[in-house]
């Protein structure tokens, strides 16, 4: 059953003088290993990210670099998950996380699909 669905667009050129100007931003927003990619990959992966929040309902327990987005053997983009954030998505009963990504005339999108088993409410802890 399908529990969340997140859609993010990055202007890329934009995107790309961020980093130029804040430095920092790489290794907050990026896992070691998409550190080396092209502005425009890297631009769809923060798409990526954003949109997997999107589809959570929200950015508790989820960390940045925690999210990577990597490929099948046929290039089908994943989300590698680790830490709290594998953590967060598996106590909120998410048993399966779908992404597509694109990026063309200096845009970058992605769309994200969480979902969890039939009849499974996913769960998460209030902080009000």
């Amino acid at each position: 059953m399908i529990v969340g669905i997140g859609v993010d667009l990055v202007d890329v050129p934009r995107f790309e003088e961020h980093l130029a100007r804040t430095p920092r931003l790489l290794p907050r927003l990026f896992a070691p290993a998409e550190r080396v990619l092209k502005p425009r990959s890297l631009a769809a992966r923060y798409a990526a990210k954003e949109a997997l929040i999107k589809a959570l309902g929200g950015s508790d327990g989820v960390h940045w670099t925690d999210i990577e987005v990597t490929s099948e053997p046929s290039g089908r983009p994943v989300f590698a998950l680790s830490g709290e954030t594998a953590a967060t998505i598996a106590a909120r009963g998410i048993t399966a996380v779908h992404l597509s990504m694109s990026h063309d005339a200096g845009l970058a999108t992605a769309y994200v699909v969480a979902e969890a088993a039939s009849g499974i409410e996913p769960t998460r802890e209030d902080t009000a």
